[in-house]
């Protein structure tokens, strides 16, 4: 794949891949209005610090489970590839095709809690570890690591990409959902992912 580039320049293009997909995936899910709600709830700093790292251990498994595939004959790879990218379409247009959930704006209505750092980045960390648990995020590292198999550099860029997301959730606070409509960046989204699936669906059969 991408012949003629450097190992260095396709590597680079790997990560951004995967940066710009996770990202695309990420900023209308469930994670950035986790990481918003808790930013009400606690200091942004910690909060930030706790779920970089749980991004980073989810980062780990979704790129090891990816690292795995990338063993089995490559027909049987591309295949569970497309179904992987299907569920995970089939998740974002089902959520985004679906009602408007509005009560996390109402979350925590106090400001931040004086807690000690410890305890609130460790909080963080065990809400963002739970809810990433088969998010779409953690579909698409893995089935991005499957395919072009290389894993250091779709694991970096999907940990930026969710990095990123939290930034911009402690950043801009509870403005994003006033002003951005999640269903709308989910479709797309949804509609990517279904793409990557037929591609892969399409290797599968006919390869």
């Amino acid at each position: 794949m991408w012949e003629g580039l450097t190992p260095v320049a396709a590597t680079f293009l790997v990560l951004l891949t995967a940066f710009a997909v996770v990202l695309a995936v990420e900023l209308p899910d469930k994670t950035l209005v986790a990481t918003l709600v808790l930013t009400t709830r606690y200091r942004a700093w910690p909060v930030f610090v706790g779920v970089s790292v749980a991004f980073l251990v989810q980062c780990v498994i979704a790129v090891s489970f990816g690292s795995v595939l990338t063993l089995l004959p490559e027909r049987v790879t591309t295949g569970v590839v497309a179904v992987m990218f299907g569920i995970g379409a089939f998740t974002l247009l089902r959520e985004g095709f679906g009602a408007d959930e509005d009560s996390e704006q109402d979350a925590a209505r106090s400001g931040p809690a004086e807690v000690s750092f410890r305890r609130a980045a460790l909080t963080s960390f065990g809400v963002l570890f739970a809810a990433e648990w088969g998010d779409a995020s953690q579909l698409a590292t893995a089935g991005l690591t499957a395919h072009y198999g290389h894993p250091f550099a779709v694991g970096v860029g999907a940990w930026l990409a969710l990095v990123a997301v939290a930034g911009i959730a402690v950043l801009v606070g509870r403005k994003i959902r006033a002003r951005v409509k999640p269903q709308l960046i989910q479709r797309i989204a949804g509609f990517l992912f279904a793409a990557f699936a037929a591609v892969a669906l399409y290797q599968t059969i006919f390869s």
